[in-house]
């Protein structure tokens, strides 16, 4: 069915489609099911055109307008939501490539929704950038390059035409200080995805490793690179930065408006309410100061205190909700497990550290 794509965060059709993601995020939450539906949907109302330029097909949406898009997405569905930003992530990187060919190849497709691609490149930046053997290797040879190794963390990779990975540039069999993004094709021999992890919470995103066993990548498959710290130069999703707080603040949102319809029925809730809102609103005005380069705390203060609301206001919802909450299928009692995932995914080490002393109770 062709739908008018959502022009603007603005448009009655994102309220829509965010009705129709949360009416869904309870069946593929308790399945782990691949949420092909829950995308299918996201094109038809044209998400995918947000992140890219007009010369795509896209609508190169402003990072202000992106963000208010992302919090209504992830507070409907957050494992969709988290999903199109691996997806925006590599076509991002594809489409601030200097490989004209490649955009050429690729973007139509996934502006469309017709393709779908993700990234495996956290392990560039996370501590196994400093294990002696790199985890993704990947050695020059004539007409390209020899790909060997794994990508630790890569969402939907099993269902995924291309990934854009990351790879440390090898001399012999010594590290250098180079490295190299290439999107790889997942039908070529000897790349495989095994069977995603079961996680807590956002099963369905089938995150996972992707393994590539000495696969040769010719050089037109290369996105960026070689070059010290590859991940600085253009651009991409930047899942450890703004954006994480983004989803982080989307479904704490979420679940305040489930308090503030609770506390209708019984005033003993409005205290609480209060305060988590008293705590939101400025927060989420420090995202969008973050966006526009004018925030007065860092991207690592921000991703502190999102975290901490996320968890803090799903834990409330899932008490206004009482024992309801506590039955599979409540988003309360999802929302609480989902707050872990900002715990862990792409978690800078001071804000591991700052959120690890306020759950020990130790305060500056």
């Amino acid at each position: 069915m062709s739908r008018t794509p959502i022009t603007s965060p603005d448009s009655p059709a994102l309220t829509e489609l965010c009705g129709r993601l949360a009416a869904g995020a309870p069946s593929i939450d308790a399945s782990g099911a691949w949420l092909s539906e829950q995308l299918r949907l996201c094109g038809e109302y044209g998400v995918y055109e947000w992140f890219v330029g007009r010369e795509w097909g896209g609508q190169a949406w402003t990072q202000s307008d992106i963000v208010r898009g992302y919090l209504e997405l992830s507070g409907a569905c957050l494992t969709t939501t988290f999903v199109i930003t691996q997806r925006t992530g590599a076509s991002r990187r594809i489409e601030t490539s200097e490989n004209q060919a490649l955009k050429e190849k690729l973007l139509p497709g996934l502006v469309s929704g017709e393709s779908f691609a993700t990234v495996g490149i956290s392990h560039l930046t996370t501590s196994r950038r400093h294990l002696a053997k790199p985890v993704l290797r990947a050695k020059r040879v004539e007409g390209g390059w020899l790909l060997d190794g794994f990508s630790p963390w890569v969402t939907g990779a099993d269902h995924a035409e291309h990934v854009v990975v990351g790879a440390t540039v090898m001399d012999g069999d010594d590290a250098t200080d180079q490295q190299l993004l290439v999107c790889v094709p997942t039908t070529l021999h000897d790349v495989t995805a095994p069977t995603p992890l079961e996680l807590v919470a956002l099963s369905a995103s089938h995150t996972g490793q992707l393994h590539l066993d000495d696969v040769f990548l010719a050089e037109e498959w290369v996105v960026l690179g070689p070059a010290a710290n590859v991940m600085t130069l253009g651009s991409g999703g930047n899942t450890g930065g703004y954006q994480t707080s983004t989803l982080a603040l989307g479904l704490a949102k979420a679940a305040i408006a489930l308090i503030a319809r609770e506390s209708e029925k019984r005033s003993e809730l409005k205290p609480a309410l209060t305060a988590l809102a008293d705590s939101y609103e400025p927060l989420q005005a420090e995202l969008f100061a973050a966006v526009d380069g004018t925030a007065a705390c860092s991207t690592e203060e921000l991703r502190t205190r999102a975290n901490s609301l996320a968890l803090r206001s799903a834990q409330a919802a899932l008490v206004a909700a009482k024992g309801a909450g506590y039955v599979a299928g409540h988003p309360a009692g999802r929302w609480c497990r989902e707050a872990l995932f900002f715990l862990v995914w792409s978690c800078p080490q001071p804000v591991l550290e700052a959120n690890l002393c306020e759950l020990a109770g130790i305060f500056e």
